[in-house]
């Protein structure tokens, strides 16, 4: 007689769901504590550079498959006002501030509606042209990371896919190619193209696959691949917009005591890529999000876990999900509430604001109620600035509650919550919606466009 269950599985075996290939450590508890120890020790820039060898920068080889005629070069130039800064080896890179083409985010658009309409909110406000159009894809990642069944030709495909669109789009406005250049909202996204672009310059075998794909699309340039001189991710010019976007603060956030949460795809993958700036916490630690947050005059709180991941990690999110559920509480928000008195949780990627957000009901199952506020840098800029907290910063759509945050900033979540409602109502009978942009520039359609009439 067999012992499997209906399920094929033995009493008492634990299931992972990783395949015959995961292995249990079996490390005792002790074991676990110091092999991890190290995370909990002072990282710092120094110690990312400490005892490891210093990578190329991959733009210099960039600029010479260029030269070389091997590939056409999409520049960030004067006409996107850009703002020049400093990564982790003291590289140059350029950060676009005007002109740019939104590289949306699925989950964002899926699970945090008011994290990209805070983001065109606040460029509104500081009058950035911008062009928002539904011509791209997702970019594969989820596919890659959290399955394993993607491949580097399908990942490299369609990044230079979506970005041959960001640099064609303007043709529809009857703009010259290059006018826009695209803004990366997804931090898995943002880690994910850079590696792959690395790869491509790295690889011929891997651009001539990945052209003789885009030929067939019609997405090459001259009969060449198109590639980003940068990519850039939307916290990187919130940072180099810093100053400007608290010129237009009217709510006073000086007694906010706020955590940030750095997400791994954004400063662990492709490190020497990443802002470091000497005004942001000496210059030790990513700069996203830390900078914004200061100029807005909050109070940014250490916590000795600020390492660590959120716990979303994406393979184990589909097949350990109460890892990564007991992870978000026991490592971030538990320690953000106890050792840091938190009263937001401030990050910049779409899966590190799903899971820390959406997850912290399993503390509350389990009678340890850690409830705290968790935002993505530019929904909090946007609030500090006015934005509506229901119809832009779109607070309903988060499982952690923000009516004590909001009652701390003097904000009347109440009678904003009745605005939002008599304005759903309006909505609904058929009433006038407000636009943060005009819908019809959104459709501009890739290599088969049809003309549109340019606009202001």
């Amino acid at each position: 007689m067999s012992n499997e269950n209906d399920q094929g599985q033995v009493p008492g075996e634990r299931f992972t769901g990783h395949g015959a290939e995961w292995r249990d450590s079996e490390l005792s508890r002790e074991e676990a504590m110091v092999a991890t120890s190290w995370v909990e020790q002072k990282i710092d820039k120094r110690s990312m550079l400490t005892n490891k060898d210093r990578v190329n920068d991959v733009r210099d080889e960039m600029w010479q498959l260029e030269k070389d005629g091997e590939i056409v070069v999409h520049r960030v130039t004067d006409q996107h006002e850009p703002v020049m800064t400093k990564t982790l080896y003291g590289w140059d890179k350029k950060i676009p501030t005007t002109q740019l083409w939104h590289h949306k985010s699925c989950g964002q658009c899926g699970n945090i509606p008011g994290y990209p309409a805070s983001l065109l909110w606040l460029m509104n406000e500081l009058d950035i042209r911008y062009l928002d159009e539904t011509d791209q894809t997702s970019c594969t990642a989820w596919n890659y990371h959290g399955s394993g069944i993607g491949n580097i030709e399908s990942l490299a495909a369609v990044f230079l896919r979506n970005f041959h669109q960001a640099y064609v789009s303007a043709m529809a406005e009857g703009r010259d190619p290059g006018y826009y250049y695209p803004l990366v909202h997804c931090g898995t996204s943002f880690g994910n193209y850079k590696e792959v672009r690395e790869y491509l310059i790295h690889s011929a075998e891997l651009r001539d696959r990945v052209k003789t794909i885009l030929g067939k699309l019609g997405r090459l340039v001259d009969g060449k691949l198109l590639i980003p001189e940068e990519v850039v991710h939307y916290s990187e010019w919130v940072h180099v917009m810093r100053k400007r976007i608290a010129e237009r603060q009217v709510i006073d956030c000086s007694n906010i005591r706020a955590t940030i949460h750095p997400a791994c795809h954004v400063y662990k993958m492709v490190p020497q890529d990443v802002i470091y700036d000497d005004d942001v916490l000496g210059g030790e630690r990513v700069a996203v999000s830390t900078g914004i947050i200061e100029s807005l005059g909050a109070q940014v709180i250490d916590y000795s876990t600020w390492y660590d991941c959120c716990g979303f990690g994406f393979r184990h999110i589909i097949s350990e999900r109460e890892f990564t559920r007991s992870y978000a509480i026991d490592r971030k928000v538990k320690v953000a509430v106890e050792e840091a008195q938190s009263d937001v949780m401030i990050g910049h990627d779409t899966g590190c604001i799903t899971t820390l957000d959406k997850n912290q009901w399993i503390g509350k199952a389990d009678g340890r109620d850690y409830e705290l506020p968790i935002l993505a840098d530019a929904q909090f800029a946007a609030l500090m600035c006015g934005a509506h907290p229901y119809k832009i910063v779109q607070s309903h759509w988060h499982a952690s509650a923000t009516e004590k945050l909001f009652e701390k900033l003097g904000i009347d979540w109440q009678a904003k919550k009745a605005e939002f409602e008599d304005y759903l109502k309006q909505i609904e009978a058929g009433g006038p919606q407000d636009q943060l942009y005009d819908p019809r520039r959104m459709i501009t359609g890739g290599p088969g466009f049809k003309k549109i009439e340019q606009t202001t």
